[in-house]
């Protein structure tokens, strides 16, 4: 059997909001099977729980935000492209703040967190969500289109282009795809960082956004090169952080998906509209469990096993 997942012990991490700049705290527990991935705000007067789901995305501008009850948790993308990275299944996300902490601008020290707190394999199958026929969303004409689609895969891969006529990123990749079977996240998805323009900086500071984001944490270009002085880490690092970012985005609908991924020039608010359009076709996907792992496609049979 295909088990669930979740984290042997719990584990700590400080940092500061990428938007907000707040200081922050997170706190992993370990979660019984099928109760999935939890926020819980415990910073407020009584603490609320936010279950992660499609539904409960309620802000998707620079960054996937979650809330319940008026309580609300931003940014959460990337701890959530983690999450989906090692298979975890069932997590609570204790945060003292209403955003996550950006960390290195990537998903690689959220892996490590969850790594060093040692995965446990749980005695329920691993539940998926299987898209069974296309579903697509798009807006826009021509040079200004956009989209994003699912298809029937018998495994997960994701495929992402960007077009940011900009020259530090055009000289890198622009597209990519990457293939969980084939793959490995760690290694060649989550050490890709955020990435922010200094002529956008201004106005989104204005506008309480960006406040603790920086070259620590960033790539960031002015108008014609990288100014971060170690470089990239990737050679097509900005495509692999739409990826990432998107790996996050899709794991919001509470379960694994077994689908074909692909996209242009797509971001937060497309990608959760896309999984809306999903859940609001029940003849579009099924529930998917493996009694044999043989069965089961390759890179989800690997990710059933400690790392």
């Amino acid at each position: 059997m295909l088990q669930q997942r979740t984290i042997k012990t719990l584990t700590r991490a400080v940092g500061v909001g990428l938007h907000s700049g707040q200081r922050v705290e997170l706190t992993l527990r370990p979660a019984q099977p099928d109760t999935g991935i939890v926020f819980r705000r415990v910073d407020l007067p009584e603490p609320v729980d936010i279950p992660v789901a499609a539904d409960a995305i309620t802000d998707t501008r620079m960054a996937s935000t979650i809330g319940r009850n008026g309580a609300k948790v931003h940014t959460i993308e990337h701890l959530m492209s983690a999450c989906a990275g090692l298979g975890i299944d069932n997590l609570y996300i204790d945060i003292t703040a209403e955003e996550v902490p950006i960390l290195d601008g990537s998903s690689a020290s959220f892996v490590f967190l969850l790594q060093s707190a040692g995965i446990e394999l749980q005695n329920a199958p691993k539940r998926f969500i299987e898209v069974v026929r296309p579903v697509e969303v798009r807006e826009g004409e021509g040079t200004h289109a956009k989209w994003a689609r699912l298809d029937p895969y018998h495994g997960y891969k994701l495929r992402f282009e960007i077009d940011f006529a900009h020259p530090a990123v055009d000289l890198t990749g622009q597209s990519f795809e990457f293939d969980f079977g084939a793959g490995n996240y760690t290694r060649d998805i989550a050490r890709a960082r955020t990435f922010g323009f200094t002529r956008d900086v201004e106005a989104l500071r204005s506008n309480g956004l960006a406040l603790g984001g920086g070259l620590d944490n960033a790539i960031v270009m002015d108008d014609y090169k990288v100014l971060n002085s170690d470089g990239l880490r990737y050679d097509d690092e900005f495509v692999k952080h739409k990826i990432l970012d998107a790996i996050g985005d899709l794991y919001v609908i509470g379960k694994p998906l077994l689908a074909a991924y692909s996209a242009y020039r797509s971001g937060h608010d497309m990608n959760n509209r896309l999984l809306r359009a999903l859940l609001a076709q029940p003849d579009a996907w099924r529930i998917a469990i493996f009694d044999d792992e043989r069965r089961a496609p390759a890179g989800f049979a690997r990710l059933a096993r400690a790392w």
